[in-house]
């Protein structure tokens, strides 16, 4: 799992934190090593103090990178062995974050999808990358909260004072430089997506080309009806 799931300011902090030398060796550590991880053997191996290490350790679980998990270790034997310990596995597999907001990852999986679903069903790569883009749309959505869930995929909605949004961002911004039908259809039908899990019509979504903002924005109910 990478950290592409965890909301973008969280991202933010674990990519700071991870500047931290101490952190990011022990990160690294954890990351390689074939089971969970004690305190006592991480301090050993990275050569510092077990209270340092300890504090890293628990700093990583607060920003999402490690979890924690507390298990008798097999190896103890004699006082204590019988208590638990406190171990520690990644959380994610990986830790990338942009300013402003990017989700290459999320691109690469739909179109990875589509070119599965092309071929299994036979159908053209294009509209499975409608109907997969579409259909994760719906599963990332917030019912009753469009702009939150827009906010929470990279989108930045800004009121346009009549009811609708426009995006202020573009996720996909590189991509769709290069490609920009293939990525501008993938992105309205994700919109589409995400706007019927969210309560709104799919078709509120509505193209906006121009430079320095999303290729798409939230139209009115108004617009809906009128086109």
């Amino acid at each position: 799992m990478s950290a592409s799931g965890l909301p973008w300011t969280r991202r933010i902090a674990a990519v700071a934190s991870l500047g931290d030398e101490h952190r990011r060796r022990l990160f690294e550590y954890v990351l390689a090593a074939p089971e969970p991880v004690g305190r006592d053997e991480a301090a050993a191996a990275m050569d510092l103090p077990r209270s340092t290490a300890s504090f890293h350790l628990d700093r990583l679980v607060r920003e999402g990178i490690l979890r924690v998990e507390f298990r008798k270790a097999a190896h103890k034997a004699g006082p204590g062995s019988g208590r638990p310990a406190k171990l520690y596995s990644p959380e994610v597999h990986e830790v990338a974050a942009s300013i402003p907001e990017r989700n290459y990852d999320l691109a690469g999986h739909l179109m990875a999808e589509a070119i599965s679903r092309s071929g299994a069903e036979d159908i053209p790569v294009g509209k499975a990358l409608v109907e997969v883009a579409r259909f994760k749309g719906r599963e990332l959505g917030k019912p009753g909260d469009l702009p939150g869930a827009l906010r929470e995929l990279g989108y930045v909605p800004s009121a346009d004072g009549s009811g609708g949004y426009r995006l202020r961002n573009c996720p996909f911004h590189r991509l769709s430089q290069d490609h920009e039908d293939v990525v501008c259809t993938m992105n309205g039908a994700f919109l589409s997506g995400v706007a019927s899990a969210s309560g709104q019509p799919e078709d509120c979504v509505i193209p906006d080309p121009g430079a320095g903002h999303c290729c798409a924005r939230i139209g009115t109910v108004q617009e809906i009806t009128e086109s």
